[in-house]
């Protein structure tokens, strides 16, 4: 227990510190700047406003947290049976490699407006949103884990006359993993980016609204401690789900070392 409290102290206790002197020095600054509030609201305003508003905040973050991680899921799912059909053939990734590049580097505000006419607005279209921006890594990570592997290793395996199912499932998924869950990291953060996005163009109705109508709601009501609070409440959201695909993925890889050195049960 003192050993997990220490290591807990450790890991929180650095950027805890940071983040209470980046408030002291934010207020200091807006006092000694005399900024005004609409500009610039000092760190005590940004707690005030989110205090007032805090049901409709946490009902926000619910929303784009739901919308987040079930786009998380699903690019997570669909890129991980794209790269593995991708490690089957290389004339296969070469061919279609490209494309997953196209998810990476298409203006997602090029194509809302086909996502909005066939899928309509909402959630479903919010999640749509989030999926195509965090599938990539997956595909990225995925490919190269299941493919990278030590060319000894797979020899060693060829002279037992290893089959390629026995190939695939003691050599080449167990490389992977640390691969994918580095991608499921990259993708954490940004499938709440692609949940924001996707709520500014293809958001809910006004009784139902995400972190991404907020921001938009307060910015065109020059609202800036509100539009403070729902940035913060945006970065603590990633933050969140950023620790628990951590926190996860931490547990299967060292759960999944101890399996392949003998001394998991």
């Amino acid at each position: 227990m003192k050993k997990l409290a220490s290591r807990l102290a450790r890991t929180v206790a650095p950027p805890l510190v940071v983040f209470v002197v980046f408030v002291l020095a934010w207020h200091g600054l807006t006092v000694w700047l005399e900024t005004p509030k609409y500009l610039v609201p000092g760190p005590w305003l940004v707690m005030e406003a989110a205090l007032d508003h805090a049901r409709e905040l946490l009902g926000a973050i619910g929303l784009t947290a739901a919308a987040a991680v079930c786009g998380l899921l699903a690019s997570f799912i669909a890129g991980s049976l794209i790269a593995f059909v991708f490690s089957q053939s290389a004339m296969i990734q070469r061919s279609f490699y490209p494309y997953a590049i196209f998810l990476q580097t298409v203006p997602i505000v090029a194509i809302a407006p086909l996502i909005i006419l066939w899928f309509d607005t909402g959630f479903q279209s919010v999640v749509l949103v989030s999926f195509i921006i965090s599938l990539f890594p997956i595909i990225t990570n995925g490919t190269a884990g299941l493919t990278d592997v030590d060319r000894n290793l797979i020899e060693l395996f060829e002279i037992n006359n290893a089959t390629r199912r026995q190939v695939l499932l003691k050599l080449r998924i167990p490389n992977a993993v640390p691969y994918m869950v580095t991608g499921a990291k990259i993708s954490s953060g940004l499938s709440v980016i692609g949940a924001i996005v996707g709520e500014f163009f293809a958001g809910y109705q006004v009784s139902r609204f995400g972190l991404g109508y907020v921001i938009i709601l307060t910015k065109g009501t020059l609202d800036t401690a509100y539009l403070f609070a729902a940035i913060f409440a945006s970065t603590l959201l990633g933050l969140v789900i950023f620790g628990a695909v951590s926190l996860i993925g931490n547990a299967i890889t060292s759960r999944w070392r101890g399996i392949g050195d003998g001394s998991g049960h």
